[in-house]
């Protein structure tokens, strides 16, 4: 199992940037996906958090600005941040909770993705 993460990038305070987190591999099913972040000097924290039937759950220094999303078809998680402020930057991570086969054996398990960095300048 896979998570390929994109969308990272430099923009100005207010702006917006999309985030995506990908699945592959020998996926059987995948349950609860969600969004860290780390900012410099601070420990990882949950962004955002979205069950495998839709439900979302967000950090309070984001609601209001962040929305989470996926889309089952394409096994693919969104993190649309609009309204950012310098103090969204950080490295962000994705995280999905996995059911996948390997050997003909069910496993079950956490995977993360590589990090993406997000910088909001003011």
């Amino acid at each position: 199992v896979q998570l390929q993460a994109s969308g990272g990038g430099l923009v100005q305070a207010g702006g917006s940037l999309r985030l995506s987190c990908q699945v592959s591999g020998s996926i059987i099913s995948i349950n609860a996906m969600g969004w860290y972040r780390q900012a410099p000097g601070k420990q990882r924290e949950l962004v955002a958090v979205i069950t495998s039937s839709g439900s979302t759950n967000y950090a309070d220094s984001v609601k209001g600005r962040f929305t989470i999303s996926r889309d089952n078809a394409k096994n693919t998680m969104y993190l649309q941040m609009n309204s950012l402020k310098p103090e969204d930057t950080a490295v962000y991570y994705c995280n999905a909770d996995v059911t996948a086969q390997a050997m003909g054996v069910m496993i079950v398990g956490k995977y993360w993705g590589q990090e993406t960095l997000v910088t909001v300048s003011s």
